[in-house]
C-alpha cells in the first residue's frame, strides 16, 4: 500500500505519513515487565525446578578437560602462594584432625547451599513479594556467568590437585551428599570449581537476610552465614581462596542485572505490591453535544 496524498490549496499533492507503531504500546510493555509485582507460587516453583534443572545440565554438560583443570589448579596454587594466603592446606589438615567438626562441614557443604537459599527465596516471596522478582534476578543471574566461568576456565578442586596433600574429607570420612565424590563423583563435573556458587548464593542469601531482616541477631547470622561457609568450602578442600574472589564477582554481576533492569537496588524497591497491576482506566469519549 502506497502512502496516502492529500492535495494543499496550492494544487500540490503531499504525502501524509502513515501511523507509526503504536510505541507507547511497546513501553507499557516494558515498563510492566520492570514494575515490581507479587509473584505467583506455582510460577516460581516451576521457574526454580527448570532452572536447577538447566543449571545442573549444562554444568555437568561442560567436557570436564582434566588435564587443564589441573593445570590451572596448579596455577591458582603458585598465584596463591606468591600472594602470602596458600593456607588451604593447613586449615584442611587442621579441621579434619577434630572428627566432629569436619563431619560436620561435610553435611553443612552438601545441604545448606540449597536448603538456606530456598528458605530465603520462600522468606521473600512471604514476606516481600515487591522485592521478589528483582532478587530472584539477581541469584539467577550470578547463576548464569558462572556457567561460563566452568566453561571457560576448568577448575581441579584442591583435593583432586596431583602432588597435593589435601584430603578429601568426604571420601576419609564417608559422609554422606558430596555429589563430587564417593559413589556420587560420576554425576557431577569435578573440575567445576571457579567460580564458587557456594560463596555467591550464600553471600546473596547473607546480603539479603542483612538488608532486609528486623531481628538484629538474624541481621548478624546472615553476614555469619557466608563467612562460614568460605571456611567450609576451604576446610573440605572443595575450593581454594580465589574461587570464593570468582563467586563475589559473579554476584556482583548479578546484582548490576538487576539494577539495570529495575532502576534501583532489589532491596530499595516497595516491600509490598498488589497482586495484579490496576489498569489505568480509558480515557471516555466526549458526549455528543
Amino acid at each position: 500500500m502506497g502512502d496516502p496524498t492529500v492535495t494543499t490549496l496550492e494544487g500540490r499533492a503531499e504525502v501524509v505519513p502513515q501511523p507509526v507503531a503504536d510505541e507507547t504500546t511497546e513501553r507499557g510493555l516494558v515498563r510492566r515487565l520492570r514494575t515490581p509485582r507479587r509473584p505467583r507460587l506455582w510460577f516460581e516453583i516451576l521457574l526454580i525446578a527448570v532452572s536447577y534443572w538447566t543449571y545442573s545440565l549444562i554444568r555437568n554438560a561442560v567436557p570436564e578437560q582434566k588435564a587443564e583443570a589441573l593445570r590451572n589448579a596448579d596455577w591458582i596454587w603458585r598465584v596463591e602462594h606468591d600472594l602470602g594466603i596458600a593456607v588451604e592446606e593447613s586449615v584442611n589438615h587442621a579441621v579434619n584432625s577434630a572428627t566432629w567438626l569436619i563431619v560436620g562441614m561435610n553435611y553443612y557443604y552438601a545441604t545448606l547451599h540449597f536448603v538456606v537459599t530456598l528458605g530465603v527465596l520462600a522468606w521473600l516471596f512471604r514476606s516481600h513479594p515487591g522485592r521478589y522478582a528483582a532478587t530472584r534476578m539477581v541469584l539467577f543471574a550470578t547463576t548464569g556467568v558462572a556457567l561460563v566461568g566452568y566453561y571457560l576456565y576448568p577448575l581441579a578442586p584442591p583435593r583432586l590437585m596431583n602432588g597435593g596433600d589435601f584430603i578429601d574429607t568426604v571420601m576419609v570420612h564417608q559422609t554422606w551428599g558430596s555429589m563430587a565424590s564417593g559413589d556420587l563423583k560420576n554425576m557431577s563435573n569435578q573440575y567445576a570449581a571457579m567460580p564458587s556458587m557456594h560463596i555467591g548464593w550464600s553471600l546473596w542469601c547473607g546480603l539479603t537476610i542483612f538488608a532486609l531482616a528486623s531481628v538484629p541477631w538474624v541481621r548478624v547470622l546472615g553476614l555469619l552465614y557466608p563467612t562460614a561457609t568460605l571456611v567450609v568450602i576451604v576446610a573440605t578442600a572443595n575450593h581454594f581462596w580465589l574461587d570464593a574472589v570468582g563467586g563475589i564477582l559473579c554476584l556482583t554481576f548479578g546484582f548490576t542485572v538487576a539494577r539495570l533492569w529495575y532502576g534501583a537496588l532489589p532491596y530499595r524497591l516497595p516491600q509490598l505490591v498488589p497482586a495484579v497491576a490496576l489498569k489505568q482506566p480509558r480515557p471516555q469519549p466526549a458526549s455528543p453535544r
